[in-house]
């Protein structure tokens, strides 16, 4: 069965979060003054079990779900994922599945990640500077455990590995073409993002987005460029190197926003049901789960509530979103 939104938007992915915590403090997603030492993280019982996970994604697949995503916080944070991660490759009817970390720990866990059957990783890299890496990430960790990781991934198989790079006016948007030169040298994808106002905390300013037209234009006048089609539901627009060496792409959310094509929703690691990155509240299934509803009444509400959605945040941004409340980044990741 495959449900569909008011605008007619199908469900087919699902961006699960492990864990609410990080070992960076990104001032985009997690900044410190925010989550310092006294930060309230969820306890462990709140927190979905990987039973309960595996029990949501075996429905959700019934519901259209065909891709699912891990992400966090920092999802290698949680204890024994790999075990989460042989759960779920055994779903039948889910085709693929990925995760989205910072890498810092990919080192200790990217061959027990791939033997466990997670199919496809992205990295998170907004610089390729040492001291510039500690600053934004605000983190002792340096930079060149994340880059140790990446080498560590691909000798356990995974490739091409997607690199995620947020680009903020004033703070890394002259690396463009260093991080460009890195991926195609190392046989990744890059991927451009520009910064977006997810949450409530991270300071966003319009000024501070740096389009994805204005980083087509500096990648074409170094490298021609071809645009490759666009899937459906696809969220990057993509492309390919016209000397061969690989493809780049743009998530343009803010200045070309794509919500009318998003079949995206997202579990946070507390069990709620977002069917936006920018929405406020979720449907609670984590309560419905341990007060002993069914399979059936489980799909049923997940039905219902996808059958509602009319979400287009990013659509709306330029008439007046500004002071709406928001869950905060780390709570659904990204």
């Amino acid at each position: 069965m495959q449900v569909v939104d008011t605008l007619g938007r199908p469900l087919r992915a699902l961006r699960i979060s492990v864990t609410d915590r990080c070992n960076f403090r990104c001032r985009y997603c997690m900044p410190r003054e925010v989550f310092g030492p006294d930060y309230a993280y969820l306890d462990r019982s709140a927190l979905l079990s990987f039973e309960e996970i595996t029990r949501l994604v075996r429905i959700a697949t019934g519901l259209g779900i065909a891709k699912v995503r891990l992400t966090g916080g920092e999802p290698l944070l949680r204890r024994e994922l790999p075990t989460l991660v042989r759960m779920l490759a055994a779903v039948p009817g889910l085709q693929d599945l990925a995760l989205t970390t910072n890498g810092a720990l990919l080192g200790e866990l990217a061959p027990a990640l791939r033997a466990a059957g997670l199919k496809r990783l992205t990295v998170s890299l907004d610089t390729l500077r040492p001291d510039r890496f500690q600053s934004l990430s605000d983190t002792d960790l340096p930079l060149d455990k994340v880059l140790s990781g990446l080498e560590a991934a691909r000798a356990a198989g995974f490739g091409p590995i997607k690199l995620n790079c947020v680009l903020q006016r004033g703070v890394n948007e002259d690396e463009i073409l260093d991080l460009a030169a890195f991926a195609r040298e190392q046989g990744h994808t890059l991927r451009f993002i520009e910064f977006m106002d997810v949450g409530t905390t991270n300071g966003w300013k319009l000024d501070s987005v740096v389009p994805a037209a204005e980083i087509r234009g500096i990648l074409q006048a170094r490298w021609p460029l071809e645009p490759l089609p666009v899937a459906p539901g696809q969220v990057a627009r993509d492309w390919r190197y016209r000397d061969g060496r690989g493809e780049v792409g743009l998530i343009a959310s803010v200045t070309a926003p794509f919500c009318r094509d998003c079949d995206r929703a997202r579990l946070s690691a507390d069990g709620h049901l977002y069917t936006c990155l920018f929405a406020a509240t979720g449907l609670d299934l984590k309560g419905c789960l341990r007060v002993g509803h069914s399979d059936a009444d489980l799909t049923a509400l997940l039905s219902a509530h996808w059958g509602r959605r009319e979400d287009r945040y990013s659509e709306l941004r330029r008439e007046n979103t500004q002071g709406l409340p928001r869950i905060e980044m780390s709570h659904i990741g990204g």
